[in-house]
């Protein structure tokens, strides 16, 4: 069975009008790393690839929401702007880019895991999120109902990765971490599951690739 992009919802942003849930096959594992990508970035594309690699997945989504609930007053750019953008650094046949948030009209990472889990009964999901997530997630909306739903696999950053693994979060999750070595089995568990995946060296995040004034720095595209 397979979901055709941009069908579930009526989408109401001129800059969604197909991007709803991608294209996707019963039993596929699939990746979800969502974001404001402002701007979007190779650390983006690498953090995608090495999950891919290490998580055994089929496919990586891309939840480009239309903001953050912990980074609100910031500078933001149009939703159009980042899409695109986003679209431009993925460009590999196994990233989907998707505005489903704006699309659906969810605002909260828990919600939109919730409706993928009754939309979407054939995909094995794994949140992707970076160590620098992880030191707030308990700040998230709903966090302990995301852990319940999906299983996890956080990507060290450095030097966020000792501040992370000493964050509520994490202690409140470690019973149910897996080690690295049995990371490919991470999308075929019940949750609550996660696994700590390190070896990716990245320093680039969104906040140091936007100028001041919220504007977006001069990058080079990304390898191919």
């Amino acid at each position: 069975m397979t979901a055709p992009s941009g069908t579930d919802a009526p989408g109401t942003d001129p800059a969604c009008p197909f991007h709803g849930i991608p294209p996707y096959a019963t039993g596929q594992r699939i990746g979800l790393l969502g974001g404001s990508f402002n701007p979007p970035h190779e650390a983006h594309r690498a953090i995608s690839l090495f999950a891919m690699k290490r998580l055994g997945l089929d496919r990586i989504w891309w939840l480009v929401t239309p903001g953050n609930p912990l980074k609100q007053g910031r500078a933001l750019h149009a939703l159009r702007d980042r899409m695109a953008a986003a679209e431009a650094v993925a460009r590999h046949p196994r990233i989907d880019v998707s505005c489903l948030e704006t699309v659906i009209g969810t605002r909260y990472t828990v919600d939109t895991i919730s409706y993928l889990r009754r939309r979407c009964h054939g995909a094995r999901f794994v949140w992707i999120m970076g160590a620098d997530n992880l030191a707030q997630f308990d700040r998230w909306e709903g966090w302990r109902r995301i852990a319940d739903m999906v299983p996890i696999a956080v990507i060290d950053r450095p030097p966020d990765g000792f501040r992370a693994m000493s964050a509520t979060a994490a202690h409140a999750l470690a019973p149910y971490r897996i080690t690295e070595r049995d990371a490919a089995t991470l999308a075929s568990r019940r949750a609550p599951a996660w696994t700590f995946l390190t070896g990716l060296k990245s320093p680039l995040s969104s906040t140091r690739l936007r100028n001041p004034d919220g504007s977006w720095k001069e990058t080079r595209a990304p390898r191919r």
